[in-house]
């Protein structure tokens, strides 16, 4: 028999490729951070022994989830300014808060209470865009998290540099520093066309394609900004990116609320990744992806929650929820966006637009055993018809027990493996009353 790390034993094993499967009576085995196969429970049983061996009777186990759109140190600013325009809140609130709390500190906390959250929810990897990258990704190295850190650029002065050539250098040195590291990648984060430069463009676009990375940005978030655009220089910003050079598969378009058909099919020509965040758009009232119109163009779409100062949290299976109902609702069509489109785009899709798919995404032999186990056994969830259907319908983020990245056990039966709770939650309270104090 082969001795494997690890046989995972779940009542009900969701690989989201094939599309629709589900296997019963069936482990995953693992063996150096990598799934090494998905048999049935007898052939396991005859062919392997485990070091570990996990038995999760009525739970689905399924890949980790991927939040492909978020800024995870402004979970301090969770529920500091709600109810409100994308433009007053940013210009009235969350800029000037930055303005004057922005630091490694503060990063360092607001991220470490982010990737709690996260893991608690079964979110396994996550694409980042603030500052202080380098933190962000320490962080993860340290929480045994996957994440793909930002590299931002932006057409004004913050705490993390003072213009184009310092955000092009601090971001680069952040890229050099994990190269090839088996958890952290970098892409280039510029915040939106309406604060970065024509020239600061064709720079990354050149720079992306010899690093061979992803660009990662807010577009076409609100009719404001379209408006604004047209106004500015008579071009929309996804015509502009074009002109550019941008748009290309390495884009990944974040909100999109603003399409016209021509723009979709321009999308699906050209591969790009469009990153969907349909709790944050509704709370901005910033408008509604055509998220089905997208599926049907062929244009892959993966899932974000935004930060948790405009959603408030990092849920991603209330956002996959809401990604379904919400894309039904807009497409007049029950039958259009379905929980099996919607559990895609929280994992493989969010994989292909961060340029992992080969690594993560699904339970497939040869990637990473990042891998969650959702217990259905509750009220909420019976009986169970159709698992997928339960993930995505009835499933909640407390129903997740465990969590393993590359193998590793990151929550089991609720535990954390690196278990500082109470002293994160304790350095976000302190924000709090330092953040209220100077709004007082």
């Amino acid at each position: 028999m082969e001795k494997v790390d690890l046989i995972i034993d779940a009542r009900w094993i969701v690989p989201v490729q094939p599309r629709g499967l589900v296997l019963e009576q069936h482990v995953v085995v693992v063996d150096q951070g990598q799934i090494m196969a998905l048999v049935p429970r007898v052939e396991a049983q005859a062919c392997y022994t485990a070091e570990q061996y996990v038995e999760c009777p009525e739970h689905a186990l399924l890949p980790g989830l991927i939040n492909a759109h978020t800024h995870a140190a402004m979970t301090l600013y969770r529920g500091m300014a709600d109810d409100m325009r994308l433009e007053e809140l940013l210009q009235k609130h969350i800029w000037p808060a930055e303005a004057r709390w922005s630091s490694v500190e503060f990063v360092r906390d607001g991220t470490e209470l982010a990737m709690l959250e996260m893991v608690l929810g079964g979110t396994t990897c996550f694409q980042d865009m603030y500052f202080f990258p380098d933190v962000v990704a320490q962080a993860a190295v340290e929480r045994q998290m996957r994440a793909v850190v930002g590299m931002i650029v932006i057409d004004q002065p913050t705490v993390w540099a003072r213009n184009e050539e310092d955000y092009f250098s601090k971001g680069l040195a952040v890229h050099d520093q994990y190269l090839n590291h088996s958890l952290v990648q970098t892409n280039f984060a510029p915040h939106a066309p309406y604060t970065v430069s024509d020239e600061a463009f064709e720079r990354m676009r050149i720079l992306a394609d010899e690093l061979d990375t992803q660009i990662h940005i807010h577009l076409h978030e609100t009719d404001t900004e379209v408006k604004n655009a047209v106004a500015a220089d008579g071009q929309r910003p996804v015509e502009r990116l074009d002109r550019l050079g941008l748009v290309t598969p390495a884009l990944n378009a974040v909100h999109m609320t603003q399409l016209t058909e021509p723009e979709i099919s321009l999308l699906a020509e050209q591969g790009v990744n469009v990153v969907h965040c349909p709790q944050s758009n509704l709370k901005l009232a910033s408008g509604f992806c055509p998220v089905a119109r997208l599926l049907t163009a062929g244009v892959n779409v993966a899932l974000g929650t935004d930060g948790a100062g405009s959603n408030n949290d990092l849920d991603m299976f209330d956002e996959m929820r809401t990604a379904a109902l919400l894309a039904k609702g807009v497409a007049g069509d029950a039958a259009s966006v379905s929980a099996e489109d919607a559990l895609a785009m929280g994992t493989i899709n969010g994989a292909r637009a961060l340029g992992l798919a080969d690594q993560i995404g699904s339970l497939e032999i040869g990637k990473f055993a990042d891998m969650i186990a959702v217990d259905l056994s509750v009220p909420a969830c019976q009986p169970v018809y159709h698992p997928i259907s339960q993930l995505v319908y009835s499933a909640g983020r407390d129903q997740v027990t465990d969590v393993w990245v590359a193998g590793q056990p990151v929550l089991r039966k609720r535990r954390l493996a690196v278990d500082n709770q109470a002293e994160i939650l304790e350095r976000a309270t302190a924000w709090q009353h330092r953040l209220s104090e100077s709004n007082s």
